[in-house]
């Protein structure tokens, strides 16, 4: 088994190139430590790092490669989703948000089901950590409301034009895919390259996201993390530049 590397809260990351090969154990993984400070959120973010791991386990680190992502032009925005949105933007009360309540969503990400895992990744100390991230203006949340309910939402970290998503939840048919539709939306009218998603899973090659050498992925990132921030709490959907994808069947 290849050694991991234990990084204290003085200490920097490791390069991305020492994370554990594909033939590993648990391919990508990088370091451990304890801290999950806001700084430390962003010196990892900023190299193509992120954190996950379970309730009693010490923060680790990781970097995989290849790394899932989603161009927004590539998002599927089929004929179903949009007639379902549109349906529910007719709808009294419907609203697509970012910044209302970032709390309430990781909140409830952390506490929706997931398919063939026991329990949650989202533990009590990233659910501060990220809203620590959050006050300092780099993780954001997009919603999905009605009559005053959030019934649909996901979180995700903002550097620059750098996005990476984190989690989502939905109490109702397509709710998360048109909240990611929403930022799909965002994305495509600023010019964002990239939504990062980590690690590939069938639901998200569905919607259109695809690996990518994890060099590529970091060079974009480095790039686009020294663009000017969005104002996310000012956006909405951007309906023109969904309809505009050629992904409609």
């Amino acid at each position: 088994m290849p050694e991991l590397s234990w990084i204290d809260a003085d200490q920097a990351l490791p390069p991305i190139q020492q994370a554990w090969g594909a033939h590993s154990p648990a391919p990508g993984l990088l370091a451990a430590g304890q801290d999950l400070s806001a700084t430390r959120l962003l010196e990892a973010y900023s190299q193509g790092v992120f954190p996950w791991f379970s309730d009693g386990q010490p923060v680790l680190w990781w970097s995989p490669d290849p790394r899932m992502v989603l161009r927004p032009g590539d998002f599927r925005f089929r004929r179903s989703l949009r007639q379902s949105l549109q349906r529910w933007l007719q709808q009294p009360g419907f609203s697509l948000t970012f910044d209302r309540d970032f709390g309430q969503v990781i909140r409830r990400c952390s506490t929706s089901p997931r398919a063939g895992q026991n329990g949650t990744w989202i533990v009590p100390a990233m659910v501060q950590a990220y809203e620590d991230l959050h006050r300092a203006g780099h993780a954001h949340s997009a919603e999905v409301w009605l009559g005053g309910e959030l019934i649909a939402g996901l979180y995700f970290v903002a550097l620059g034009h750098a996005v990476f998503g984190e989690s989502m939840f939905t109490t109702i048919t397509d709710g998360s895919k048109m909240a990611l539709a929403c930022l799909v939306s965002v994305c495509l009218a600023h010019g964002v390259a990239t939504i990062d998603c980590q690690q590939n899973t069938r639901h998200l090659a569905s919607l259109g996201a695809r690996e990518i050498p994890r060099a590529d992925f970091v060079a974009t990132v480095q790039l686009e993390r020294i663009k000017s921030p969005i104002d996310w709490a000012q956006q909405t959907l951007y309906w023109d530049t969904l309809t505009a994808l050629d992904t409609l069947s």
